[in-house]
């Protein structure tokens, strides 16, 4: 199936997975937002990052402030896992639903870093890929979480590990998002496709020791995940830890998390 220029098929499966295109006509610009390229340049830290000059400073900015969380590492580790988990669901399911996936280059993808989450994207072009492995692979992890990655850690004190069990994690609640739609709406065709393309993807080196794979129940099985590492959410008022996490319960002392 040919990639259609609003992606319809995405919109049932969810806003984790729903992406904006341009209204209007063909060539139409999108509304006036930093794109995900600018996002992901490192500049110096400023004691007031806006959107447009330091979107990436903003949002961890902004995120840390919901959360009410102590220090900016456990906004920035919780940001990159809310965008992760955007890219990842994007592009499974373009892969399992058309056959292949948009163009997700960082320079067409516009985001609005004050929206709450699920992140808010706008591609700006929509550009068919193949939709295998490889290209997956390349289109969020070398075109998106490698750099993001890259800008967070110059700012904040975030282990690789950490970063990369975010990415696993998101890469893994996707999978298991589409597993649980396709089982519930008879299409045991994408709920193959799905499990067999994540296992795939977590082979790939960035990804591969992030975590195990598991069973799973009937309707989770090969997308239910552990984790190696934690994302920090444990440390926010309340928080808890995540249902994939190496912890079983908060940790009582330790201030930083295993980097996996």
């Amino acid at each position: 199936m040919d990639l259609d220029p609003d992606l319809a098929a995405l919109r049932p499966l969810g806003p984790f997975f729903a992406l904006r295109t341009p209204p209007g006509q063909p060539g139409e610009p999108a509304p006036v937002l930093p794109t995900l390229a600018s996002a992901y340049r490192v500049t110096p830290g400023n004691e007031a990052p806006d959107i447009h000059g330091d979107p990436l400073g903003f949002r961890v900015r902004k995120v840390t402030a919901s959360l009410r969380a102590p220090e900016d590492r456990i906004g920035a580790s919780v940001a990159q896992l809310g965008l992760a988990a955007r890219l990842w669901a994007v592009t499974l399911g373009c892969a399992v639903l058309y056959g292949s996936v948009p163009d997700l280059a960082p320079a067409l993808l516009r985001w609005d870093p004050d929206a709450t989450a699920p992140d808010d994207l706008w591609l700006t072009a929509v550009r068919a890929r193949p939709g295998d492995a490889a290209t997956v692979a390349a289109t969020v992890l070398d075109g998106h979480l490698e750099p993001l990655c890259a800008a967070l850690r110059a700012r904040h004190r975030l282990a690789p590990g950490l970063l990369r069990g975010n990415a696993g994690s998101a890469l893994a609640g996707a999978a298991r998002q589409l597993d649980v739609w396709a089982h519930a709406h008879g299409r045991a065709d994408v709920a193959a496709r799905a499990r067999a393309l994540t296992a795939e993807l977590f082979t790939h080196p960035f990804l591969a020791d992030t975590g195990t794979l598991l069973a799973g129940t009937r309707t989770s099985a090969g997308t239910a995940f552990r984790r190696r590492s934690c994302c920090l959410y444990y440390r926010v008022p309340g928080g808890g830890v995540c249902g994939d996490c190496c912890f079983t319960r908060p940790p009582r002392s330790s201030p930083r998390a295993p980097s996996g």
